[in-house]
């Protein structure tokens, strides 16, 4: 119950506004190197600590973020060069072991009716080249959230995920540092770990409604088993591009999922036959959710499968500690007459309460 109840605490009852990682792609042209970005403009200039957070209402300086939002894309761009000072001080680009100044190419900033909606913006920096240099290095600052970097115009390019206060190490200009399909497996699991703990609030949700329907080994493994091969499937069709449903249908359906879940704990004592078979239709949509986040690292074709894959176990794996957690906190007193009652009910009644907010929110806010 209290697990429950300190994440609906948690959660604040804000609108949700997802963190997504920057996408910079890498191109030398003769004596320039440019580096080409997708990035939250406002998110960076505001300071607030992307690292750490997966909403950006949860930020202690959320109300900097909230002012910079509410700027035109103009009033946004011509703030930029002062963030791309910032960036040469790091030093975000490094040639052959001595700092490279970045200067800004070009800046494109939408205009948007909701400001509560996140801004990407185009982004372009360039730097001299010195003659004879054979590799860069990209520092990402502490703070700044993922990075994914991607080589271009090269045979065998470099492709790596890059998180805040990380480096990429050298990567050799003329190609050859293509990432190893072990090591996009190896890097991804983390990001899918990190999509449910602790950034996964509705999947968490969801899991611990799964659990409390009966803390019992063998409900507990129908329901989980359904969830798993469900959004297994979704996640590798929606992330290939198969099925594409937007977010704005998805979201609200996962929030829907959870209160189904929890509402079925209030009025069941056991697992009924059609249980499963729900889970199981409600995976296919968390599926769809999971792909999106994935989908948004843009990965090459050549390094997608074992991205899929590794994400994916994080995920599994993320799940699984859900359970093992709320096992620790309550699960051994599930045996208990009252449990039930005091436990189960409570913390099912807790997560419905924020499954049917947030079905409001995605739907009308």
């Amino acid at each position: 119950m209290w697990i429950s109840i300190s994440l609906v605490m948690s959660s604040g009852f804000a609108v949700a506004h997802e963190v997504v990682p920057t996408i910079a792609d890498l191109t030398v042209e003769g004596d320039t190197i440019r580096i080409d970005m997708r990035v939250n403009l406002a998110a960076q200039l505001s300071g607030i600590d992307l690292d750490n957070i997966s909403d950006t209402d949860d930020a202690e300086n959320v109300d900097d973020y909230d002012a910079l939002r509410a700027l035109s894309g103009d009033d946004i761009a011509s703030r930029t060069d002062g963030l791309v000072t910032t960036w040469s001080a790091v030093p975000l680009l490094v040639v052959d072991g001595a700092a490279a100044a970045l200067a800004l190419n070009g800046v494109s900033v939408p205009d948007v009716s909701n400001i509560e909606l996140a801004r990407i913006s185009d982004v372009s920096l360039t730097a001299a080249l010195p003659a004879g240099a054979t590799s860069v290095l990209i520092n990402w600052p502490a703070g700044a959230g993922d990075l994914v970097l991607r080589q271009q115009g090269v045979d065998e390019p470099f492709t790596g995920l890059i998180s805040g206060g990380q480096a990429s190490g050298a990567i050799a200009l003329s190609g050859g540092n293509v990432t190893t399909g072990w090591q996009t497996f190896v890097d991804y699991i983390p990001v899918g770990f990190d999509h449910i703990l602790p950034k996964g609030l509705d999947h968490i949700l969801f899991v611990l409604g799964l659990f409390f329907l009966s803390a019992r080994l063998a409900p507990l493994l129908w329901q989980i088993s359904a969830f798993t091969l469900a959004h297994t499937v979704t996640l590798a069709l929606g992330a290939l591009g198969v099925v594409n449903v937007p977010g704005s249908i998805v979201e609200p359906l996962i929030a829907a999922s959870i209160v189904y879940v929890a509402v079925e704990n209030i009025f069941a004592k056991k697992l009924n036959p059609w249980r499963p078979v729900i889970v199981f239709g409600f995976g296919l949509l968390h599926g769809l959710g999971f792909a999106s986040v994935l989908g948004e690292f843009g990965l090459p074709d050549g390094q997608f499968i074992p991205a899929l894959i590794g994400f994916n176990i994080g995920v599994e794996v993320g799940q699984l500690t859900v359970i093992a957690l709320a096992f620790v906190a309550v699960g051994w007193l599930a045996g208990r007459p009252w449990y039930r009652r005091v436990i189960s009910i409570p913390a099912s009644c807790a997560i419905a309460a924020v499954g049917a907010f947030w079905v409001v929110e995605r739907v009308f806010l």
